[in-house]
């Protein structure tokens, strides 16, 4: 038996290693995705008024503080029992829209398309922005400009481009003037030109060359889990949630329902917790008979959703489904998923801002503090966020459960890596490329590996390994 150990995954957020045991034959045994890091957001935020967690939780991670920010606010807002005005929900929905825009350009360019653009063989010390940047200097300048503009565009919306404190319980704090919206909309003009480029680029550059690789890499079979509206559309601040079988049929239910499907299992050999649906059956992940694997982030929303209400998007969901059916199982399709969201969002900020709510000065209604349980649910650009707190006649937290995106494809994560490692490793042969693409499927799902771990059921799970100056093991010491 041999372990082959990657660590550290690259071009992700956090710390992450990948264990691939090969058997004596050299073949994939068994193949793993662990956690390093360990945080306890949900521990310390009980015993605070629920009015702070809005502040609070953006602090979880400077990457996608914006989906913590609403999700904390939308969760207040159900404990205090009150909703927000027009003006403060469309600001929330504004502000959200301008952070994927962000976000999404920093993830296909800086952190997973390397792998396409330079290529998944190519050495490790091109095969990231840099060389991106040196390849096409004019796309690296560009790529650069337009996710600093997202960010100002959060500026000038929250005050704050990282870790915002505009959404308050309630509504939002801050009113949008006109001069303001008049500066966004230049803007966003700049983003929706972006995005159809970048689109059109990766369809005509990218995607057709790695096809082959996009049809056997990571392939496993799941179910989805995403928001949509009344219509079935496409919501990613607000709306039911869709859990979708493997086979596409589907269940919708409320936000303060979550509980009635999901569940989180707790392993000794990771910090990050595994949420299946528990009306499947008894969890497995296993590749050839997965049962309660659901998986969230852009291709569950493309999948789940049954239409999108912008044009342009609506457009390309219409071609990827002709292309990969409903719903698509493919691993790397979440790249593709990703660019159809990223001109959805350039389309809906435009239509925000053009929307005569924006600018109203009604932002906020008044809270009053209440012993009440509430449930505040957005879509991240990582996936389903889901935000359950509790608290006391005095506003005070008891109890505060945080489910976040990564954490519900972690499931998934780790049969992607055994899916590949299997089908990439034979006989004891790889080298650095193989190994790479074993990143790849880990990079498709974007993850935040620091949002994805939290308590685990009141315990922390330690194993200290000791070696000798060759590494070799002389004792484990677990808790």
């Amino acid at each position: 038996m041999k372990t082959l150990t990657i660590q550290p995954v690259t071009r992700i957020e956090g710390g992450a290693k990948v264990t691939i045991q090969l058997d004596d034959a050299g073949n994939v045994a068994d193949a793993k995705m662990h956690i390093l890091e360990l945080r306890g957001f949900e521990k310390f935020c009980v015993g605070r008024p629920v009015e702070e967690m809005p502040r609070i939780t953006t602090r979880i991670c400077g990457v996608c503080p914006m989906s913590h920010h609403l999700a904390a606010a939308k969760a207040a807002d159900a404990v205090f029992g009150v909703t927000p005005p027009p003006t403060g929900r469309k600001l929330r929905e504004l502000a959200n829209s301008a952070a994927y825009l962000e976000e999404h350009i920093l993830h296909f360019y800086f952190l997973a398309g390397a792998d396409f653009v330079m290529g998944p063989d190519a050495d490790y010390s091109v095969r990231n922005v840099f060389g991106i940047a040196g390849a096409n200097p004019d796309l690296g300048r560009k790529v650069v400009k337009m996710r600093h503009m997202g960010a100002k565009m959060v500026e000038t919306i929250c005050g704050k481009a990282i870790h915002p404190v505009a959404a308050v319980p309630g509504g939002f704090s801050k009113p949008l003037t006109e001069e303001e919206r008049k500066q966004l909309l230049e803007m966003a003009k700049e983003q929706l030109e972006f995005a159809k480029f970048t689109i059109s680029f990766a369809k005509e550059s990218i995607f057709p060359k790695y096809l082959d690789v996009v049809k056997t890499l990571g392939v496993i079979e799941t179910g989805f889990l995403g928001t949509v509206d009344k219509d079935g559309a496409l919501n990613l601040y607000d709306g039911k949630q869709r859990m979708m079988k493997p086979d596409g049929s589907y269940e919708d239910f409320e936000a303060k329902d979550y509980l009635d499907y999901i569940s989180e299992l707790v392993v000794d050999w990771s910090y990050v917790k595994f949420p299946y649906n528990k009306k499947w059956g008894e969890f497995s992940m296993d590749l050839e008979n997965p049962v309660g694997v659901y998986r969230v982030n852009t291709l569950a929303r493309i999948n789940v959703c049954d239409k999108i209400s912008t044009p342009l998007a609506q457009k390309e969901l219409e071609e990827f489904r002709a292309a990969f059916g409903r719903p698509a199982q493919l691993t790397l399709l979440y790249h593709w998923a990703r660019l159809i969201e990223l001109l959805y969002n350039a389309e809906r900020v435009l239509e925000l801002l053009n929307d005569p709510d924006i600018t109203g000065t009604e932002t906020r209604v008044p809270v009053t503090p209440r012993a009440a349980r509430g449930v505040g649910i957005v879509e991240a650009p990582r996936g389903t966020l889901i935000h359950d707190y509790t608290t006391d006649e005095k506003g005070i937290l008891t109890d505060c459960n945080l489910i976040v995106a990564t954490v519900q494809n972690n499931a998934a994560m780790n049969m992607g890596v055994k899916s590949a490692a299997t089908m990439l490793i034979k006989n004891g042969v790889y080298d650095e490329t193989i190994l790479n693409q074993v990143e790849m499927v880990i990079r498709a799902y974007d993850p935040c590996l620091s949002c994805a771990s939290h308590d685990l059921d009141g315990r922390i799970a330690v194993k200290l390994d000791i070696v000798d100056a060759k590494g070799e093991i002389l004792d484990t010491m677990t808790s």
